[in-house]
């Protein structure tokens, strides 16, 4: 299925378009303005096409209790032993900071949206005249917010994680139903980082089929390579975390892709589309030059006319100005009907 084609404020996305390249800074700014708008010029010299924000406070998200459920106790977690509140106070990007930011990312021409993690933040961000909406995979099942984003009228991008197939039609349904035109998804693994073997970009057509949509990733891997696949798979919108420095730390730097590598996502995914073109065969207009070096028949030695063509004086070799190889066997045994010097191409007016 070819998918729908539309506009994220002045940059066309669709089948028909480069992907859509989404620089997440999320908490990388590590609660400093300076750098939150040091990573806003880098993703732009970097090619990105938009920087995303996420709009939210730790008391819109959690409760600000100590112990039990609300502390990180799985060893595998990159912020194992955190308190969720103390987490998402320390992630958050402070809502005074959105104007300035989404300011310096239109200077540079980029666009600069966010993910709203409640219905204020749909309200707040409304105000800065975003050009889209991003649902977070971990707000998938949060209807009402859905919802309130979908009835603004401007593009919703969902992420997938950890939502079930029941799960995604509701989302869907939700948000078509509250007026939301242009969808896209994005499959998403949501486990930070996430593995290559568990992140099924297979899904990536099929989620296309399904709900009839513009599709992409949001890739919690290590590197680029998972992003550049999925394009194959008719991603048409990927994004990545993204940091100035992954030494230099961050709540999200461990999956967080540095400069360099994002300016070569943006690159590669371009590249990757670009190679996808149609079903072709036979030759290109930019191959006809070399079909020159294709294999054809030559006359191998200098003969006399009447000579009885055979292996020695007859060969498939290049260039290929000659007849097609496919003659050579109906070739053996006829004669020459002139003298031919060696390095003949041999054609039919040359045999009887």
């Amino acid at each position: 299925m070819r998918s729908p084609e539309f506009m994220i404020g002045n940059i066309p996305v669709g089948a028909g378009h480069p992907p859509f390249v989404i620089a997440e800074m999320s908490g990388n700014h590590n609660q400093s303005l300076e750098r939150a708008l040091r990573i806003v010029d880098a993703a732009a010299a970097a090619g990105a096409h938009a920087l995303k924000l996420q709009t939210y406070t730790a008391d819109s998200i959690t409760l600000d209790v100590r112990g039990g459920t609300f502390e990180i106790t799985d060893s595998a977690s990159l912020w194992s032993g955190q308190n969720l509140h103390d987490l998402y106070a320390k992630a958050a990007t402070p809502w005074d900071w959105h104007a300035m930011i989404m300011e310096r990312a239109n200077q540079h021409g980029m666009l600069c949206f966010s993910s709203p993690f409640d219905e204020a933040a749909v309200d707040f961000l409304e105000d800065l005249d975003v050009p889209a909406y991003k649902i977070a995979s971990f707000e998938n099942s949060h209807l009402p917010l859905i919802r309130k984003a979908a009835k603004t009228g401007k593009p919703l991008i969902i992420s997938t994680g950890l939502a079930t197939l029941g799960e995604l039609e509701e989302a869907v349904t939700a948000a078509r139903e509250a007026g939301c035109a242009n969808l896209i998804l994005l499959k998403c693994t949501s486990s930070y980082p996430a593995s290559p073997e568990n992140t099924n970009i297979h899904t990536i057509p099929h989620l296309a089929e399904l709900f009839q949509c513009t599709v992409g990733l949001s890739d919690h891997t290590r590197g680029i390579g998972v992003s550049i696949a999925a394009v194959a798979l008719g991603a048409r919108v990927i994004e990545k975390h993204f940091c100035l420095s992954r030494d230099e730390g961050g709540v999200d730097s461990a999956f967080s892709l540095e400069p360099a590598e994002l300016k070569q996502l943006v690159q590669e995914t371009e590249r990757a589309w670009q190679g996808l073109g149609e079903v072709f065969y036979g030759p290109t207009d930019a191959e006809q030059a070399s079909l020159g070096f294709r294999r054809s028949l030559y006359i191998a030695r200098d003969i006399p006319a009447g000579t009885i063509l055979d292996p020695e004086n007859l060969r498939i070799v290049r260039p290929g100005y000659g007849l097609h190889p496919r003659h050579y066997e109906t070739m053996l045994g006829r004669r020459v009907n002139r003298d031919i010097s060696k390095g003949t191409p041999l054609s039919l007016d040359l045999v009887t």
